[in-house]
Parts: C-alpha cells; structure tokens; sequence
C-alpha cells in the first residue's frame, strides 16, 4: 500500500525549484498576453447615440489602439460617414477646455446629433457642450432630454415569467378600505383609516406559531372580499459548519455556521390559504393538486375574483400545474400540467405570461421534445396555437406585444450550422409571421433604437470576429454594416483562433460540438499533450460560442497544451432526449462522447498526443475532473478536480435535486465519488476552498479519507482563506497548472 501524498502549502515535492520557476513565468507570461490581447481588437466595441430631431445614427467606434472614432449613418440610405470633423472639434475643445484633446481619442459622452449637419451636442470634462460645423466652434450649451429608453434585449435579462405588478404599500385591499399583516405568526387585518386602533385589528387566523407561521406574500381578490397568504410548515434547517483556521482578522480559528440544507431534507412548503373578509373566516382548499410543493409561484386573481391561481412545481420536478381555486368554496382544478419521467427544467424554461383582455396564457413546454411557447385558454388550459415548433428551442421571451399579438423571442438550434447560435425572431400568437431579425452564422445579441424602429445586431462567433448591422427591427432587412471587427493584430503574435470541431456521440449520429484552442508558439511538428477544460453542469451549455481575445484556457494552453472544451450528452439546450441523458446520472458527464470526440479530432491531427489526456475543472466540473480518473482512466491520465460537489448527497438541495430527483435513492450513491473512490487511476490533485460556501468542503475531504482507506496515491491542496473557485487564485492557479505541466511532460514551450 502506498502512502498518501499531501501537498503543503509551502512547497511540492519531487519537483525542482527550475521547474517551478519555469511555470511562474510561463504563467505571468501568459497573463502579460491576456492583459493586452483585447487592445489588439480593433471595430468591435460599438455604442450608438440616438437623437430625437437627427435623422441620423450617430455611433462610435474604436478604429485604432487607445483610440476611436464617430461615424453616422443617414437612416434612409444606410450611407456612412464621419459624424463630424473629428480635428476641427479636438482643436476647438481643446481651447473652450483648456485641456490637452486628441482628435483619434475625442472625450465626448452623452453624444446628440443636431438637425444642422455636423453639429453635435455632448458632455465632456464634466460641461455641456455644442459644436457648430460651419464655424468649427464649441461653446457651452444646455442638453436636451434624450429619447426615451427603448427595451434592450441586450440589458434586459431573461424574463422567466408575467411581469408582477407592484402590491400595494401595506398590502392594501384594491378598495383602499383594509390593510392586511402578519401580526404574532397569524393573519390579520385592520382598518387602512386607523391602523394603529388596536381594537379595530381583525384576527383571520390564530392557529400560527413560531415555527408554523402565516407568511407573505398576501394577495387580495379585485374585489377585496377574499384573500390568500401562505403558511408552512415548521423545519429546521440544516446547517454546516466550517472551521476557517487563519482568519485574517483575529489569531484564534473562527467556526463559520451556515444554513445549507441538502438533497432529502424537509423543507418548509409553504401552500396558500384561503380567507374570506366579510364572514371572518377561512375557506378550506382541496390541497390533493398540490401536496408536495417544491414551489408555489406565479399566483394571481381573476379579473372577476371567482378564482385565485398558481403555479405548482411539485418536489422532484417531475410535475408542474396551474391550478385554479374557486373563491366561494376552496375547490381546486387543474388547469395546465406539464409531466416529466425525467425532469421539468424549471429554473431555465419556465415561463408564463397571462393575457386577461383575452383570456389566454402564454406557456412555455418542452412536450414535443423541444422548448417551445404554446398559446393556451386561461380557462380550460387547451392549446389554442402552437406559437413555435421545429427542432430548435426558444431561449428567451424578450417582449409580449398584446395590441398586435406578437412575441419577440431569442432562438437557440434554429442556425443549421451549429445547435448553440442564437437568433432573434418575431412571430405572432397564431403561430404565423415567424420573421428572422438576425442573420449572420454565430451568437447575437441585440439593441432597440428609442423608438424601437432599427435594431443594431451585434454577433460574432470564436473563430469570427464581432460583426455589427444596422437592422430594421420591424422585418430584419440589413440597412448597413457598422463595423467588422479586426483582430489581425492578434494573430501577428501568434495567437491564433479556436477552432470549431463537430464529431458524432456516442449513438453514432449526434453531433457533439466543442472547440481546440493551441498555444501562441504552436509547432504542428511537435507533439503536444492534450488537456480538457470540463463543466458538464446540465443547467446550460458551456464551450464558447463568441469571440474572445483571450480566456483561461488560452493561459493554460501557453504551458504547452492543446486545450479542448466540449458540450456533451445532458448539458442544456439541445433536444430535451439530450438534456435527459444527466438524469440520476451525472457521473456520465457525457464522457461516451467526450472521449471519441477527442480521438476523432486526432485522427487529422497529429499534434495532438493521446497518450498523455488530462483534465481539470472546478465545482460540477470538480466532480467530472475526478470522475474522468474513475471511469475513464485508460483514456485520461491526469486530473485536477477543484472544490468538487463528489457526492450529490453533501451539495446544496436545489442543485442535486433538480438533477439527480427526490427522494434521494441509490443513484446518489452510484453516482458518488467517494463511493467509487477504490477505482482510482492516473494522477490527482484534489483543490478544495477551506472556506467554501458554495460546495460544503466536506465533499472533498470525505473523498480524500475514501482514497486513504483505498491506499491510493494523490495530492491534496487545500486553499486556506478561499471560498469557491479556490483553483482559480494566483496560488491555486500555480498550483493547477505545475501538477498537469509535471504529469503530462510538456513540452514546456517548444525552446525548452
């Protein structure tokens, strides 16, 4: 049996002081690069000024090093131009200023074109200025009001669900009469005319308690005769506690205390409870539709008051309703249910939106094997019209237009060149009118005008440098090109783009997508050892899909690595069949596609060393890292697994659970690292932040004690002070990195 091998923080052992010079500098090199590498893109930092008396895009661009430049476009024939003499209005800020201005750097901010040609309003060095063309003068002025700020889909995030409207301070019945409360764990309420008439409170409820509360939210019928808040039960959370041993304030340890409850545990549930205000007492509801909450949201009244209704994620995710309540009685109905053998994604394709005018919903389900957004009757819950179909899912509900029942959506797997480019479309509540507002073959991202009349497009892909269009946002016709961005520069250093590689997964006829990024000294006449970038967390997709002038895999490919990031079987947002593939089974992380996507790739690249196959990652990717030596240690020789949630039963509830279902059963345990720890192979460090609060670090050192009890050799790196990510702190970074330079060989760059 050989010993345990831990690593202090002080030193490695079995490794010379060069070599660990030698990796240092190799990384600070790195980091040299990365720091100048977004300088050397030039056209690719775009913002548009808006005006609302210019019949003129003005915008500005970076055009050189350091510098940049204002262009105008004339919105009726696409034609571009200088927005102004960009030296005549340096020479006259300079003087109006009395600072030192560059014509290639102008400091104008808050930019509004004029009706006079080349005249311009803006703020600079903390004034209010107008330049006048036809006399090259700048004297100060006052700004108009700018145009009013349009939706931004580029801004606006996701919108998971109906926008809530905002309740009343006080909660205060529609009627103004009653202002509804919490008062001693039970439900009350009390004339709005004199709230502080203690007399006049009116006790609805009074069988609340310190554990077994009424709670807000309080929501009152139109009508003011009913009202709904929700009680759960009593639990106690779980907490963990984590000795941090060097806090930096005090010289004695602190025990750190946290609410962290985990897959199995109870959890408070809390379900709406019915009151009627005139008659002073509680309408029992028929709770049979919704026992077992994991999650009551999205809750409302009919305009009417006959009905309250909510939405029912039930504990395990494998079920989700609206349901209805009736106000008179507290019977229940089903409205809509969504079921799964798997899982319903809940947290990333949910998404309801109700339309009262018209009595209808708009809801979001993956029935059909794809995300898509169906047009139901709010009473009966019957498809009215499929609004999308198609092997494609919609990624984003970005506005809801009910004056011309129309949708404006993001697409995901709509572009036939690759499953992960998105795309923006409007389409109308029939289903018909779907109308692409984006077109080029890569990641988009979107912008309004004020007046929601052109659409600036912005998309780019890794191998595609950002490129930005001025569209018309009514039907995406293309007015003009604003700026491709160049990166030439870039690739004079020898950086060079990652390249996009497809092969077949494991059935056979799945493509699986993924990306090779090489070092800046790359010699395809050498070999190079081959290291994967993992995070297989099913809540998304994770190569990436956009341009980017440097990331931490090109930092990791400089120590003489060919990089490879891949998205397989049960990561997100391909069909819901390829989703399921994680479920009860995360220890999979799509290595059966992993692993022939990589031997593909090989075949018609020499360079790429299968005999020396290492990986890292951090949290999910943590527990792939290890799992990779596990499972796969014929094929990968050499892991680091940071801040790993290696047992799904130790990490916090909402993660493991929505993957892995409830009740927890023997697939946690199969899937566990600790439990297969005994099938070790190849090389291990194990990083774990000593004050994680994210994956309780108990996870890892339980799979540290497993691979003792197993007599298994491998590296153990605590971070002292860190919390999650511990792997990527400049000391858990050197440390990552000179375990995989050491144990794949190099070569270190090709003049060593």
């Amino acid at each position: 049996m050989q010993p345990t091998h831990f690593l202090t923080l002080f030193g490695t052992l079995g490794m010379s002081s060069i070599l660990a010079m030698d990796v240092r500098q190799e990384l600070e090199r790195a980091e040299r690069i990365g720091r100048d590498a977004s300088a050397l893109v030039l056209r690719n930092q775009i913002r548009a000024y808006w005006s609302a008396d210019n019949p003129k895009l003005i915008y500005r661009v970076n055009s050189r090093a350091k510098g940049h430049e204002f262009v105008q476009v004339d919105l009726s024939s696409g034609a571009k131009s200088p927005a102004f003499d960009h030296e005549a209005l340096a020479m006259a800020l300079a003087k109006a200023a009395c600072r030192d201005v560059q014509a290639d750097n102008l400091p104008l901010d808050d930019l509004q074109g004029c009706k006079e040609p080349g005249n311009v309003r803006f703020r600079a060095f903390g004034k209010t200025w107008r330049f006048a063309a036809a006399t090259a003068e700048i004297a100060p002025d006052a700004m108009p009001p700018a145009p009013p700020v349009a939706l931004s889909p580029r801004h606006a995030g996701k919108i998971k669900s109906e926008p809530v409207p905002p309740r009343p301070q006080g909660n205060l019945s529609p009627d103004g009469k009653w202002l509804a409360l919490i008062r001693h764990h039970n439900l009350a309420i009390e004339p709005a005319s004199s709230p502080d008439d203690a007399g006049a409170t009116i006790q609805l409820s009074t069988d609340g308690s310190e554990p077994d509360a009424y709670c807000e939210p309080v929501h009152w019928s139109p009508d003011s005769q009913k009202l709904v808040c929700f009680r759960a039960k009593p639990v106690k959370d779980r907490q963990i506690h984590i000795v941090q041993s060097s806090p930096p304030d005090q010289l004695q340890p602190k025990l750190l205390t946290i609410d962290y409850p985990k897959p199995g545990d109870p959890i408070r549930q809390p379900k709406p409870r019915l009151f009627d205000v005139a008659s002073r007492r509680e309408i029992a509801i028929d709770e049979t539709l919704f026992n077992n909450p994991w999650e009551i949201s999205a809750s409302t009244w009919r305009e009417d008051s006959s009905e309250f209704s909510f939405v029912y994620n039930q504990r395990g995710h494998q079920v989700m309703r609206i349901v209805g309540v009736r106000a008179d009685s507290g019977a229940a109905r089903l409205i809509v249910e969504e079921t799964s053998h798997t899982f319903i994604n809940y947290s990333d394709k949910f998404y309801l939106r109700r339309l009262p005018a018209t009595h209808e919903l708009i809801w979001a389900s993956e029935r059909d094997g794809h995300n898509h957004i169906y047009l139901l009757d709010d009473a009966s819950g019957q498809v009215k019209s499929r609004i999308t179909q198609g092997d494609w899912n919609v990624r984003e509900v970005l506005e809801v237009d009910e004056a011309h029942r129309q949708l404006l959506l993001k697409t995901i797997g709509s572009d036939s060149k690759n499953p992960y480019y998105t795309h923006f479309v409007r389409v109308n509540f029939d289903g018909s009118g779907l109308t692409p507002l984006t077109e080029g073959a890569g990641q988009h991202q979107i912008e309004f005008s004020p007046d929601h009349q052109w659409i600036i497009d912005t998309w780019s892909r890794v191998d595609q440098p950002p490129v930005t269009e001025l569209r018309h946002a009514g039907d995406g016709k293309l007015l003009t090109e604003l700026a491709r961005a160049d990166d030439s520069a870039l690739l004079q250093t020898g950086w060079s783009r990652p390249e996009r590689f497809a092969a077949k997964g494991r059935d056979g006829s799945t493509d699986i997508h993924g990306i090779i990024i090489r070092p800046s000294r790359f010699d395809p006449d050498k070999k190079y050892p081959v290291v994967e970038c993992i995070y297989a967390g099913p809540q998304d997709f994770f190569v990436p899909q956009t341009h980017r002038a440097w990331s931490n895999m090109n930092s990791m490919a400089e120590l003489g690595f060919i990089v490879v990031s891949i998205d397989g079987m049960g990561t997100n947002w391909r069909s819901k069949a390829f989703h399921d593939v994680c479920w009860k089974n995360l220890a999979d992380s799509g290595f059966p596609d992993r692993i022939p996507w990589i031997k593909a790739a090989a075949t018609t690249r020499p360079w790429m060393d299968l005999t020396r196959v290492g990986i890292f990652g951090g949290s999910a990717g943590g527990q792939s890292a290890l799992a990779a030596l596990l499972h796969h240690g014929d094929f990968y020789k050499v892991g680091v697994a940071d801040c790993g949630c290696h047992d799904n039963r130790m990490d916090k509830i909402w993660w493991n659970e929505a993957w892995m279902g409830w009740p927890v059963d023997d697939s946690y345990a199969i899937n566990s690292n600790v439990v297969n720890a005994a099938k070790l192979t190849g090389k291990l460090l194990l990083i774990v932040g000593e004050i994680d609060h994210n994956v309780d670090p108990a996870s890892t050192a339980q799979v540290v004690a497993a691979l003792e009890q197993a007599g298994k050799d491998f590296d153990f790196l605590p971070i002292i002070n860190s919390n999650h990510g511990a792997a990527e702190s400049p000391y858990g970074n050197y440390r990552r990195a000179d375990f995989l330079v050491r144990h794949l060989g190099g070569p270190l760059p090709p003049e060593r």
